[in-house]
């Protein structure tokens, strides 16, 4: 025979409301338990990092003249990248990549913050070809090698040009380029849509020479950089007039996209350490 207790409806109700009661405290306790464990392990040891407040929209990036021949690149994703990163013309923060050459001391540095993740030279110490080609969220960076100068003689792989794949634009920054290049090199560049110039004139190549260069990439807008003075620029834009217009900023960052890129422009952007000296209403 089974016994079968019965309870009054009130006592039932009591003892199931305290088991209820039992059950949400433990369910309540693991939830704490787990939720203290989660927010422990995926940021241990990690290292603060400051992003700018603003980022570039979705298909666009923001593009910073430091100087000299750096460039700021920032991508929507918040990776940023400096051009010839060299310890003393300093982004306003810490990039996630630098890329480097090493014609001269201003385009390099040994001292790097040990935060960056990715320290690109474009060239091999060891005397060989440096290669890169890397993917950073929504930047991919990579390089094509080329000659130097070197103390009469030449200096085989010593320079790279580095493309920046961002915001589905293709940005060449030309390094210290010292010579006209291949059809090979050509190939291999593809379609460039904003080109970073060094125009001095002395130290890369005279003028006449870097505007064969532009013209033999084909991008729509340029941008000059590695120039002492607006002499020097005065005299490149004269150059370039029957082929290139001029388009002046006022701000050393400006927001890119494809679609709205100036064609067929020389677009002249003021160092961010001294923008005054290249203003202009035009």
């Amino acid at each position: 025979m089974i016994l079968t207790a019965r309870l009054r409806p009130t006592k039932r109700r009591r003892i199931a409301g305290a088991i209820a009661a039992l059950t949400l405290a433990a369910l309540a306790l693991l939830l704490a338990v787990g939720s203290a464990a989660a927010k422990c392990l995926p940021i241990a040891g990690a290292q603060p990092k400051v992003i700018p407040a603003a980022l570039p929209a979705p298909g666009s990036l923001r593009l910073t003249f430091l100087g000299h021949s750096s460039f700021l690149i920032e991508s929507a994703e918040g990776v940023s990248a400096v051009t010839d990163y060299n310890g003393w013309i300093r982004p306003p923060v810490v990039p996630d990549v630098v890329t480097m050459n090493n014609a001269h001391d201003t385009h390099y540095t040994d001292v790097v913050d040990p935060e960056i993740q990715l320290v690109l030279r474009g060239w091999d110490p060891g005397g060989g070809m440096a290669v890169h080609e890397h993917q950073l969220r929504d930047l991919k960076v990579w390089n094509l090698p080329t000659n130097v100068r070197d103390l009469g003689g030449v200096r085989y792989n010593g320079n790279s040009i580095f493309v920046f794949e961002i915001a589905d634009l293709c940005i060449a920054h030309l390094g210290h380029l010292h010579h006209l290049l291949t059809e090979e090199h050509l190939g291999q560049l593809g379609m460039i849509d904003v080109l970073l110039a060094p125009i001095d004139g002395i130290y890369t190549m005279a003028q006449s020479l870097m505007l064969e260069v532009i013209e033999q990439i084909g991008a729509p807008t340029v941008i000059p950089m590695h120039y002492f003075g607006t002499a020097t620029l005065a005299r490149f834009l004269d150059l370039a007039k029957p082929r290139y217009g001029a388009v002046y900023s006022k701000s050393s960052s400006i927001v890119l996209e494809r679609g709205k890129l100036p064609y067929r422009k020389i677009l002249i952007l003021p160092p961010r350490e001294a923008e005054t000296p290249f203003y202009s209403d035009d």
